[in-house]
């Protein structure tokens, strides 16, 4: 199965307050019973209630190793691995009934959002576009190389690299991150290379203006 990114889901069950140990200061939110009236105030929008399953949920989700069922009680800070099964198998029954793409299963000894079987033909496609846009030391290298020197003929940023760049330029360009710009007016008229506005937008920046100075990239740590 493939992991799942989905969003969060809302919960039902709801348990007794936790109550906070040590000097009287919880370690994060209590989650509340249905009766209570304090509940946890998200930033992004009203106030809603945090039941033991919503917690499971989200843990769960943010997880990226299977947790065990004992682990994750550890975690909620409430009940014990058996109560942590049974929100497992509520959670999961409430998934098939809302008829949602993914499920809590239970691999390598503990308990992991991942998406239903069927969508693996879409999500390999996904994990090889990923895979595919990944870039190199070497195309980053030479990526910075022509973002700097642009307008820049090949043999420029081979001198400057030290080694041969045209296979490397080709698969920036299939990227869409660098394009040609021009023909340099000298013997042959060799293409320029500069970058497009997808790097711009790849790497954050409104104009190349915003590319960092030279001398801010030999600063320590940068």
């Amino acid at each position: 199965m493939t992991e799942n990114e989905a969003t969060q889901h809302a919960s039902a069950d709801p348990v007794e307050p936790v109550e906070p140990e040590g000097n009287g200061e919880a370690d994060g939110p209590a989650v509340t019973s249905a009766d209570a009236e304090d509940t946890v105030e998200s930033p992004q929008g009203p106030a809603r209630e945090i039941t033991t399953e919503s917690v499971v949920e989200a843990v769960l989700f943010a997880s990226d190793t299977p947790l065990p069922a004992a682990k994750l009680a550890q975690i909620v800070g409430v009940g014990d691995a058996r109560e942590m099964k049974k929100h497992v198998a509520a959670l999961n029954k409430k998934y098939e009934t809302s008829a949602l793409t993914f499920r809590i299963e239970e691999i390598a000894g503990g308990f992991r959002m991942l998406t239903l079987p069927e969508y693996n033909t879409w999500l390999t496609k996904l994990s090889k576009a990923r895979s595919e846009s990944k870039l190199s030391q070497a195309a980053l290298e030479t990526l910075a190389v022509v973002a700097y020197k642009q307008p820049v003929l090949r043999a420029d940023v081979e001198a400057i690299r030290g080694v041969s760049v045209g296979d490397m330029l080709n698969r920036l360009r299939e990227f869409g991150l660098v394009k040609i710009v021009g023909r340099a007016e000298e013997l042959g008229r060799p293409m320029l290379y500069g970058t497009t506005k997808r790097f711009l937008e790849v790497f954050g920046l409104a104009d190349l203006d915003e590319l960092p100075q030279v001398e801010e990239l030999r600063q320590p740590g940068a």
